[in-house]
């Protein structure tokens, strides 16, 4: 009888004993720009914490609608302040978690062995370089934030009118410059960060600051997140542990002050 009641408790033991837990994760939806420095801070990170990091990489605005849909993101960077507040007005982020993190410079770029050394930012400077049926990569100037600050800064120039038509204008800021790198198109518009990146392409030509808006990235854990796996990730991002992985891409690192 002893015997049978000590199986029957042990048999309790063996089903009431803890399973092994799964390795706490957060989404990451961020800027396309951004893979390649947070691909290499999330190893750090995930290396560090145990964290596993799962990412997502397009343009802001697409990301924006897929977590206004819904998406299960729990931290958003975004390439310009326009889409960080498009959720924060739909209450789709942590207000207080909102950072602007980082800082950029956009450039023009040209394929490695283009010929091309230097862009005037005249409209015969473009014209010589894109010859005669060559077109202009870029971001979709409505709605992708690269494509966004090229055109405000193509109409401060009073280049727009002219270049316009000329541009090939693509999902995301990667996409546009893989054109510029396969040699598809003879330039592009991209971030410097992006520029880096890319063997296959150099920079001709910088923007001056004043003909756009500053390029900033905002962060900020999502309002549904699951755990604070998100959170610490971005305080990471924040400290100093973050900071050369952005350096490393070309990135400012602009401080840790929440954005109003």
């Amino acid at each position: 009888m002893l015997t049978s009641l000590r199986a029957v408790l042990l048999a309790g033991l063996v089903v009431l004993a803890p399973t092994a837990q799964a390795a706490e994760t957060a989404t990451v939806f961020a800027a396309a720009s951004l893979k390649n420095a947070l691909d290499n801070a999330g190893k750090a990170f995930t290396a560090q914490s145990g964290i596993e990091l799962k990412a997502s990489y397009a343009a802001s605005s697409a990301l924006a609608r897929q977590i206004e849909s819904g998406a299960p993101a729990d931290l958003f960077a975004s390439a310009d302040l326009e889409w960080m507040d498009y959720l924060a007005k739909k209450n789709l982020i942590r207000p207080e978690s909102r950072v602007n993190l980082l800082g950029n410079r956009i450039v023009v770029v040209a394929p490695k062995e283009s010929k091309t050394a230097d862009v005037p930012f005249t409209a015969e400077g473009f014209a010589a370089a894109l010859g005669a049926d060559g077109r202009l990569a870029t971001g979709e100037v409505n709605s992708v934030p690269i494509g966004k600050y090229a055109k405000s800064a193509f109409e401060k120039l009073g280049l727009w009118t002219g270049l316009q038509p000329r541009l090939a204008q693509a999902d995301n800021v990667r996409a546009a410059l893989l054109l510029v790198s396969r040699g598809e198109a003879p330039l592009g518009v991209v971030y410097e960060s992006d520029a880096k990146s890319d063997p296959g392409v150099k920079i001709v030509g910088v923007f001056p600051a004043d003909s756009h808006p500053p390029v900033v990235y905002p962060f900020a854990v999502t309002a549904e997140a699951k755990g604070d796996g998100a959170a610490k990730f971005l305080d990471f991002l924040k400290g100093t542990e973050g900071k050369p992985f952005f350096e490393a891409q070309g990135f400012t690192v602009l401080g840790t002050a929440a954005a109003k």
